[in-house]
């Protein structure tokens, strides 16, 4: 047999390989559409969007609408696909339990506080989610404190509501004067430019 016979034989034999890349996004629960940025990386994997849009709303019909969900979707050589819903990301559940909107904007700042109790109920929750099954609650809990260090949340071991309420007034002008002061930034360098 020739060596051109030998390598149709070969090929024949060899399984197709599947190059196509995993899709990994956050959609907000309920809320997914057929626009950009959604759409365009649907098409670009060859998944039906409408289809993919109905069932992804359907899926998370019983979620709050707006929470984003990490999904993950392994689209099959006849266009199927395997869609994978997590529970929603840590910072998230950090940012709810603190009662913030968001995090740390400098560098020793304590954007917010939360108990054991709430770090154990977020370990709880995300122990579900497949990449954390085999991790057990210990690890998954030391994972979620340096999580909360980065944002800026102080854990503690309990929290006076008034004086905890304080604070959050507080941090909310800081919030609001840092906003300010990055619109001027923002708005003194588009002058700049024209």
């Amino acid at each position: 047999m020739s060596k051109v016979g030998k390598m149709k034989m070969v090929k024949k034999v060899m399984e197709k390989i599947d190059h196509s890349s995993k899709l990994r996004t956050d959609i907000p629960a309920g809320m997914a559409k057929p626009t950009p940025p959604l759409g365009p990386m649907l098409g670009q994997r060859n998944i039906n969007i409408p289809n993919f849009c109905k069932d992804f709303n359907e899926r998370t019909q019983h979620i709050k609408e707006g929470i984003p969900l990490p999904c993950r979707a392994k689209v099959n050589p006849d266009r199927s696909y395997n869609l994978v819903i997590h529970k929603p990301p840590v910072t998230y559940f950090l940012k709810q339990a603190a009662g913030i909107q968001v995090g740390r904007m400098e560098k020793d700042e304590i954007a917010g506080k939360i108990t054991f109790k709430h770090l154990y109920e977020i370990a709880k929750i995300k122990s579900e989610d497949p990449p954390l099954a085999l991790m057990s609650l210990q690890q998954i809990c030391v994972m979620i404190i340096g999580i909360a260090r980065t944002c800026g949340i102080e854990i503690v071991r309990e929290i006076d509501p008034k004086e905890y309420d304080e604070f959050l007034r507080a941090r909310e002008l800081k919030v609001e004067e840092r906003r300010k002061e990055l619109q001027l930034a923002k708005e003194s360098k588009l002058l700049r430019t024209a």
